[in-house]
């Protein structure tokens, strides 16, 4: 096989992995499952070290070998394992995650997002050099407003934890074409800052559901000081206040 033929079929597999990867974050805002919602997260996250494996090889580009290796050992492995380390069964057990708008609005809002996203990343694609163009874009930056959405409309602790997770993984996908020669350890070092947020959320969480016995971020309120009136100060003569006395001692 030629170069060229090589190179075409690489971004032809490339272009399939980002339709997947739009799939998934189509699904992640339909889902209303916290473990199907995470189980669609680590299918992402395997899609996007993907990307990065076929691109580091389409240009040839050592880097994007590293950023894939990081991204499949931190999302797809070490995220689901703290999150199941640091979190109680009931949050999954939960049916249901509550959110404001319904799956099929949703779904409607998403595809306006995806579109969205296309008219406005392809003036930039064609102000930019030609290595730069392909599906990275456009999907990278719809998958990283689906995310954003998706945290706006849930009302679940760990759901809204995956859809900044999720516009995390939307970045990347649009970085990794954009900056492919940049050195992965930028990535290990933004890979870590995220498994310390899912750790310390994850902590949080749990100390949240079993206080509350719920993970709605609107119970927190609830949390909130109590009015209880202070006692009553006593008379400046000493004597006991008439609503503080014994009531035997009448």
């Amino acid at each position: 096989m030629s170069a060229t033929t090589v190179t075409s079929t690489l971004a032809s597999l490339n272009s399939l992995v980002g339709g997947l990867f739009l799939l998934t974050a189509f699904a992640m805002v339909a889902t209303r499952q916290t473990r199907g919602c995470l189980q669609l997260f680590i299918a992402q996250s395997l899609l996007l070290a993907a990307s990065a494996f076929l691109l580091g090889a389409e240009y040839h580009t050592p880097h994007l070998y590293g950023v894939g290796i990081v991204d499949l050992i931190s999302k797809p492995i070490l995220v689901p394992w703290i999150l199941n380390r640091t979190l109680t069964r009931e949050v999954y057990a939960k049916r249901e995650i509550d959110q404001v708008l319904n799956i099929p609005t949703s779904l409607l809002i998403a595809l306006a997002f995806a579109v969205f996203a296309y008219f406005l990343t392809r003036p930039l694609l064609d102000a930019v050099a030609p290595q730069f163009r392909g599906a990275n874009v456009p999907i990278g930056f719809a998958a990283l407003l689906l995310g954003a959405y998706t945290l706006a409309v849930r009302r679940e602790a760990v759901p809204m934890l995956l859809g900044i997770l999720a516009m995390e993984n939307g970045a990347f996908f649009v970085g990794i074409l954009l900056a492919r020669d940049l050195p992965f350890i930028i990535e290990l070092a933004v890979a870590s800052d995220g498994l310390i947020m899912v750790f310390v959320v994850g902590i949080l969480v749990r100390k949240i559901q079993h206080r509350l016995g719920s993970t709605r971020i609107g119970e927190l309120a609830t949390l909130r000081e109590g009015s209880a009136s202070p006692p009553s100060p006593l008379p400046h003569d000493g004597s006991i206040a008439p609503e503080r006395q014994n009531p035997k001692a009448v």
